[in-house]
């Protein structure tokens, strides 16, 4: 497996970690019953729940981008050093985010945060020029 791929791969499980660690957390706000009701109201969560939830939408649009480029890297047969360096980039962005967000950690949330896109954007642009 190419090591894009590998951490394609990664990120898909981190994603599934944030989304338990989102739910562990909105169980301790409201209690399992809602969490597992149909949700017809809103209830009041902790300021950690939000972010934790907010944190977990970020990577799903993060996800999408950084799926694209692994693809095209992978397909276009455009594998280097920087893809892989890029690639471990995202993922150690991603790791470093959750908590960056869920202490609120301004501004290197978005410092970090911006290390992932900017990784990611570099894959695809040098897949065009290889």
């Amino acid at each position: 497996m190419a090591a894009e791929t590998t951490a394609l791969a990664l990120a898909a499980l981190l994603q599934a970690v944030q989304i338990g660690l989102a739910a562990a957390s909105m169980n301790r706000d409201v209690g399992v019953s809602w969490n597992a009701s149909p949700r017809d109201t809103q209830p009041e969560f902790s300021a950690l729940t939000g972010r934790l939830r907010r944190a977990v939408n970020n990577h799903f649009e993060g996800l999408i981008l950084f799926t694209i480029a692994v693809v095209v890297v992978v397909l276009s047969d455009a594998s280097s050093p920087l893809t892989v360096l890029c690639s471990w980039t995202y993922l150690l962005a991603r790791l470093l985010y959750i908590p960056a967000y869920a202490f609120g950690w301004s501004p290197w949330r978005s410092v970090i945060w911006a290390a992932g896109f900017i990784a990611t954007l570099v894959m695809i642009v040098i897949t065009l020029f290889t």
